[in-house]
């Protein structure tokens, strides 16, 4: 069995160690990197593979969102992707991290379960805009981001299905809830995700699902 490789970038030790415990005990992943800085996390990423790195927001030296953007920017390793450890109360660094190239989103005080569903779904590629909490946090995020008005040309090459799945994946549903929703297998509803974001341009769903926002597709609290 291949291993999910992990980085955690953390100033504080405790912690670090704390995520690395909960990680390593799983027989799917791996920790194989830890960092209590953004200049420490890109200086190991340039010499350790690792597919998902675990960020910490407010570090020393380097944050966490400077960290995420040199690290993406950097095309270290292509399927690297980074899931911000955050609180409620740091709208302004999740616009940013969205903006950077983020992939996924955790509460510090999050059970240890969903913290590996985060790792295994962002790692994947599937639902990583959970319901509740994270659909609630990228809406607001996604209205205080400049808005393009009127500008919905993005979506013309979208059939109306693709349309479809890309409003549920703005709803928060994962891809099996979405195919139950459409009425068709999972295995279409992956293609037809796939093909959204490739038209879009978009790195995840959480870049797709931000553009819905930003272009009028969806709107908060609708």
């Amino acid at each position: 069995m291949s291993q999910i490789k992990v980085m955690v970038v953390d100033d504080q030790q405790l912690v670090r160690g704390g995520f690395a415990m909960v990680i390593d005990s799983q027989p799917d992943m791996q920790v194989v990197a830890q960092a209590g800085n953004g200049h420490e996390a890109i200086r190991l990423a340039k010499t350790t593979p690792i597919d998902i790195v675990l960020m910490d927001v407010r570090m020393p030296g380097m944050d966490g969102i400077s960290a995420t953007e040199q690290l993406l920017a950097a095309a270290v390793e292509p399927a690297l992707k980074v899931i911000i450890l955050t609180t409620f109360d740091l709208d302004e660094y999740l616009m940013a991290a969205i903006k950077a190239g983020a992939s996924g989103f955790l509460l510090k005080d999050a059970p240890p379960e969903d913290m590996l569903n985060a790792i295994r779904t962002v790692y994947s590629g599937d639902a990583v805009i959970a319901p509740g909490p994270t659909k609630r946090l990228l809406a607001k995020v996604a209205v205080a981001m400049p808005p393009d008005p009127g500008d919905t040309v993005i979506f013309d090459d979208l059939t109306e299905r693709e349309l479809e799945v890309l409003v549920a994946m703005a709803d928060g549903l994962t891809n099996q809830e979405i195919a139950a929703k459409l009425f068709v297998a999972e295995t279409t509803v992956k293609t037809h995700v796939g093909r959204i974001l490739a038209k879009l341009e978009a790195r995840d769903r959480v870049q797709a699902v931000v553009a819905a926002y930003r272009h009028g597709l969806v709107t908060p609290g609708r």
